[in-house]
């Protein structure tokens, strides 16, 4: 299926080398070889590959060609300074791709600088938009599925759900056996393996480092660090409170989130407001990735316990406050709170099962299926 970054990648390329990351199995490979498929005598070389390795170590690859992808290249020794040396040695008509199923910023750390030579671009899950588009359905028809599925490729594409279910479960085995090692020592992957599964299960509460190290019998900076680590491999992402004192917010306690909406563990709620969580930061992505904008991801709380789901922040104002929320018409307490504290933003209350738009005063209450297929 067409993806929505694939005439972002196409562009961007014209100017520099691409750097295409996201979580294992997202489709980076399937955007890449459609790229692949745009330029005559293009060549991809996956690192993961024997043949593919060796030919990456020779520089064996046609001079002539138009497009050099090379997939898994950040588990190469000295990755960056290799890549440095192909892209400024490279004929001017050769573009490059680099996909990884890391993060940038992370792999980045020391070495040479690759800084003005790429553009970054994060590929997410399937959304509510991309489903309506590749398969003819309604917004409702979407979320419903992608509620049951997640977003990721097989698993939304599979032809039931017992199928979509046998695919998480290699998928989640996969990761920890592999990508997580490259990070951690072995004798670590098991108490990783315990903490990913206490994760699926505090999905949108606030998240104490302190109780998840009591729970493994681990230290807060081992917990940090494993945190840490699931992150940069796109496993999971955190939402930071938000305080126009950014050191306040840093300090405060983050909800967590799943790349694979399909992990969460919990009832109907904890999985639409993990989905809501995607969609949201697949388009402060895209805004900042595409579009240069300082767009930010937070959530509101008081000492009060008052709390919104979400927050978006642009350039450090407050654009929109966000509650999810399954059903009902009655405003959240909390959300009229803080519309009223901060009338310049939009509040909205996403309604899983609502069938219309309610206006009350300055805030609106939205069907989720349709505000969300307004998304990229």
């Amino acid at each position: 299926m067409k993806r929505y970054l694939e005439e972002v990648v196409s562009r961007d390329l014209m100017q520099k080398m691409v750097f295409l990351t996201g979580p294992r199995q997202v489709g980076k490979t399937t955007l890449a070889r459609q790229m692949l498929d745009r330029t005559a005598g293009s060549q991809y070389f996956n690192f993961d590959v024997a043949s593919d390795r060796a030919a990456i170590s020779a520089q064996a690859w046609n001079p002539a060609a138009g497009l050099l992808v090379f997939d898994e290249l950040h588990k190469m020794p000295r990755w960056k300074s290799w890549l440095k040396g192909v892209y400024d040695g490279r004929p001017e008509q050769q573009k490059i791709l680099v996909t990884g199923s890391a993060r940038l910023d992370f792999l980045k750390r020391g070495g040479d600088s690759l800084a003005g030579r790429y553009f970054g671009v994060r590929l997410h899950p399937i959304s509510v938009a991309e489903w309506c588009s590749a398969q003819g359905v309604s917004s409702a028809q979407a979320l419903t599925h992608l509620l049951e599925r997640g977003g990721f490729p097989e698993a939304a594409l599979a032809p039931n759900g017992m199928d979509s279910d046998r695919w998480r479960l290699q998928y989640l085995d996969g990761l920890i056996r592999e990508d997580i090692l490259e990070f951690s020592r072995l004798h670590e992957v098991n108490t990783m393996r315990v903490l990913v599964d206490l994760l699926r299960e505090r999905v949108g509460s606030p998240l104490s480092v302190a109780s998840l190290a009591r729970d493994l019998s681990a230290s807060t900076t081992t917990i940090t660090r494993y945190l840490q680590i699931l992150e940069a491999l796109f496993v999971i992402f955190t939402v930071k409170p938000w305080h126009k004192n950014i050191a306040r917010s840093l300090l405060k306690t983050p909800k967590v989130y799943f790349y694979d909406a399909g992990l969460v563990r919990g009832d109907e709620g904890r999985r639409f407001e993990n989905l809501v969580a995607n969609h949201l930061l697949k388009w402060v992505h895209f805004e900042r990735d595409v579009r240069g904008r300082e767009i930010e991801l937070h959530y509101l709380r008081t000492r009060d316990d008052a709390e919104v789901d979400f927050t978006l922040v642009d350039a450090g104002k407050t654009t929109h406050l966000i509650e999810c929320k399954l059903s009902g018409s009655n405003v959240h307490p909390a959300l009229a709170r803080f519309s009223n504290e901060q009338p310049d933003a939009k509040a909205i209350q996403l309604v899983r099962h609502g069938r219309q738009s309610v206006h009350h005063k300055a805030l609106t209450i939205e069907p989720a299926a349709a505000w969300l297929g307004g998304l990229i």
